[in-house]
């Protein structure tokens, strides 16, 4: 049987070193990552977030389906694992910079309307 506690704690990292989120364990950067996840792995997530407090206690961690636990932390690792940081920051880059040339096209063309309309052009 796996432990949970080192599982969560595992995912934590990657969550950190992939997505740049931050936080105090993993129910805190879950609960921060929000739709950065997609719903497969939120659920997945969610699943092992509500198995950490039942685990500690020796019969309420009965209760839990070791195995349902192990592929909720393989669905969350293997996404984690498949996220490029570099390629998420260079979209976030691009579409940053793809706003900011659109904000300029639209004040360039205000600029020369205006222009036309006082008669200077």
């Amino acid at each position: 049987m796996m432990d949970l506690n080192v599982k969560t704690a595992r995912l934590a990292q990657l969550m950190e070193e992939r997505l740049d989120i931050r936080g105090a364990g993993f129910t805190a950067k879950v609960r921060r990552a929000g739709r950065l996840l997609p719903r497969h792995v939120r659920e997945a997530a969610g699943l092992l977030i509500r198995a950490l407090p039942l685990m500690d206690h020796p019969q309420l961690s009965r209760q839990m389906n070791p195995s349902e636990l192990e592929n909720a932390a393989h669905v969350v690792e293997v996404y984690l694992l498949d996220v490029d940081p570099w390629d998420r920051r260079r979209g976030i880059a691009v579409s940053w910079l793809s706003g900011l040339a659109f904000s300029l096209l639209v004040l360039a063309a205000a600029v020369v309307l205006v222009l036309v309309w006082r008669g200077y052009l």
